[in-house]
């Protein structure tokens, strides 16, 4: 069946630069792809982070445009995964999917998008130093937050964990889960320290301690340690379906962390929930600094999971240009409102 394409750059522009362990932000680049039928048009984000993504590269938007005359000319492959270019994989199945149910953004129907239940998110802590760190923690406590995600590996890790104990000193575990992301991060000495130290502090999980590849290290990690161990950036590139099974049977970790838009999508993401399952490996859905037009599409897909453990979606607050939607938060509690319009996608001139 044909169907037209085309695309739009869009720089999303930061409030406040985002700080995490491989540098800082300032904007973020994504491309919006459209495909339309019939009168209607369908939406999807490809959204790339610098120095992660593994498509982050020169030849992108030359790829982008490739697809998009493929698709015009009626000789492109949809069931022909992406694997090279992730983030167009997940632009192209979110966009497929908001035609087929009428190009309104309604990517997965459920009573999210019908407004009659809401996703438990974590409050998650951008770094800085200590009182910006402060100053997030108690706006989320005072918002309700039961679970707050700290970014680490970029202070010293005394100030770091200073914070930690300040935080566990005012709620028990029962009180607040605190989450840790190292994004890769320590060295393995350093990470086994550290998360003997998270331990006494009754930290529920780390997220990516060392860096991405070392998976005897990182099996040797979750062996040893009682620390939970999720893996973030460990995920991200590997293909095919045996070398998906290959990494989670060799490191055996307790939770992984799903974002589809550096999977390969929702197809790709839906395989590791299913790989998980078999090795009762729990996981849980986070976004990846898409703006509004990606995180509904996520937000909509974890919706569809019934996953009980709080999801990473935030409510893209941190763009000074994000595109409205019919997304917010109430309290930890992530809604849609369905009597809101969405905001008009203009791209960069």
């Amino acid at each position: 069946m044909q169907f037209s394409a085309s695309y739009k750059k869009y720089t999303l522009q930061f409030k406040r630069p985002a700080g995490t362990s491989r540098g800082i932000y300032n904007s973020k680049e994504s491309w919006f792809i459209f495909l339309s039928q019939n009168n209607k048009t369908g939406v999807g984000e490809c959204s790339l982070l610098k120095g992660l993504s593994i498509d982050d590269s020169p030849d992108f938007e030359i790829k982008l445009n490739e697809i998009c005359q493929s698709i015009n000319a009626g000789i492109f492959n949809f069931d022909e995964p992406l694997h090279r270019f992730p983030s167009i994989q997940f632009g192209l199945e979110t966009a497929l999917l908001d035609l087929q149910h009428g190009g309104n953004h309604l990517i997965f129907p459920s009573d999210f998008t019908s407004g009659k239940r809401s996703i438990t998110t974590n409050g998650l802590i951008w770094m800085g130093s200590s009182e910006f760190m402060n100053q997030q923690i108690a706006e989320k406590i005072e918002q309700g937050f039961s679970c707050i995600k700290l970014k680490v590996g970029a202070a010293d890790w005394e100030t770091e964990k200073a914070i930690i104990e300040a935080l566990r000193s005012k709620f028990s575990a029962k009180q607040l889960t605190i989450r840790v992301d190292a994004n890769g991060a320590y060295s393995p000495e350093q990470a086994e320290n550290i998360m003997q130290q998270l331990v006494s502090l009754n930290v529920h999980s780390i997220e990516q301690p060392i860096a991405a590849g070392n998976w005897d290290k990182m099996h040797q990690l979750c062996t040893t340690s009682p620390l939970a161990i999720a893996l973030d950036e460990e995920l991200i590139g590997i293909y095919p379906t045996e070398k998906k099974i290959q990494l989670l049977e060799t490191i055996k970790p307790k939770y992984l962390i799903l974002k589809p838009g550096l999977l390969g999508g929702f197809s790709s993401s839906d395989e590791w929930i299913e790989l998980a399952k078999r090795l009762n490996i729990r996981w849980w859905a986070t976004s990846a600094l898409e703006s509004n037009i990606g995180l509904n599409a996520i937000a909509q897909w974890t919706a569809t999971k019934n996953n009980p453990l709080p999801q990473g979606l935030g409510t893209g607050m941190l763009y000074t240009n994000n595109i409205d939607s019919p997304l917010y938060l109430n309290g930890e509690n992530l809604l849609y409102n369905t009597q809101k319009k969405w905001g008009e996608i203009n791209g960069d001139e």
